[in-house]
């Protein structure tokens, strides 16, 4: 266990700021930007609302005004982390609804002064899987040849069940396809799961974490699933329709997650806060620090590590 623990600086998984650090010699920080797009499953293309947990923000609800130029958003956002962040580089990350949902020309002009940036590192674009045409993966491929780029692919969840229910809108072929031809044009692939999906027990949850680990992806982010006001998950929750789970059922099924997760993984998130103005619950998830040093501390209680393909209950 020496080596593991030598390789993610201490750490029983591989962190996204070792992964930083093994590449840039130092941690970047994020900088969340808002393109101005929707997605195909709110404005009806494919249906309305989103999927049921999608807040009215687009999972951007830290983002600056979209009304913003991107310039303005970059430099707004910079203020508001100076006091954490003493660097000079950072990660341009467009949060919010579907990032490659408008034409490829829109998307040039977006992104390519981004690229060209000094103090911008790292493209990093949130999307979905359905949403990257021909036109769109070569304007990709052309800004992965100037500055590394990161693609951020919804998965949730591998049961096509609760895919279905959660109202994601496709199916996993097209999100097969879609991260091989990303890692054909040269980005890197990271995966949104959600812990804690209605009806879903910790087989399903580990089935995502096995399926995300096999299919070719470079990292994985996993995200606490919140129930937020005026959304069509809440009101599920509110009517009795399922259980959102425990602090201690959460820290433990993310210890499992981690211990199938292959070791070239980069585990770029072990949980999320989600806007205190709008959580309904869980309540505990809304200290974040508390919740991850709860996850280390379970690691190590349990001696698990990334990829030890142990599970302890």
């Amino acid at each position: 266990m020496e080596e593991k623990t030598m390789l993610w600086n201490g750490r029983r998984y591989y962190s996204l700021d070792c992964r930083l650090k093994q590449i840039f010699g130092e941690k970047l920080y994020k900088l969340s930007l808002d393109g101005g797009m929707s997605c195909p499953n709110r404005d009806g293309t494919l249906s309305y609302g989103g999927c049921i947990f999608c807040s009215e923000g687009g999972s951007g609800d830290f983002t600056p005004d979209c009304r913003l130029p991107i310039g303005e958003q970059i430099e707004t956002a910079k203020a508001a982390v100076k006091n954490k962040f003493s660097g000079n580089r950072y990660i341009a990350y467009f949060q919010a609804f579907t990032n490659t949902y408008a034409p490829a020309e829109y998307l040039e002009r977006l992104f390519r002064p981004i690229v060209s940036r000094e103090d911008i590192a790292v493209l990093s674009i949130a999307t979905r899987p359905d949403c990257l045409e021909d036109d769109k993966l070569k304007l990709l491929e052309s800004l992965a040849k100037e500055k590394p780029l990161w693609v951020e692919l919804g998965l949730q969840t591998a049961n096509e069940n609760t895919a279905k229910f959660i109202n994601r809108g496709y199916e996993l072929p097209c999100f097969d396809r879609a991260v091989r031809e990303l890692k054909n044009i040269g980005a890197e692939v990271i995966v949104h799961t959600i812990i804690g999906l209605p009806h879903e027990n910790r087989d399903d949850m580990l089935a995502t974490a096995r399926y995300v680990g096999s299919c070719g992806a470079d990292g994985i982010k996993i995200q606490l699933l919140h129930i937020l006001k005026n959304t069509k998950l809440a009101e599920l929750y509110m009517n009795g329709g399922f259980d959102a789970l425990s602090e201690d059922e959460y820290i433990d099924i993310v210890c499992d997650i981690i211990s199938v997760l292959p070791q070239n993984i980069v585990i770029h998130r072990l949980t999320g806060d989600g806007d205190k103005t709008k959580l309904i619950a869980p309540k505990w998830s809304g200290d974040k620090r508390h919740v991850i040093n709860a996850i280390n501390h379970r690691l190590k209680e349990k001696n698990i590590f990334q990829g030890c393909c142990a599970i302890v209950h």
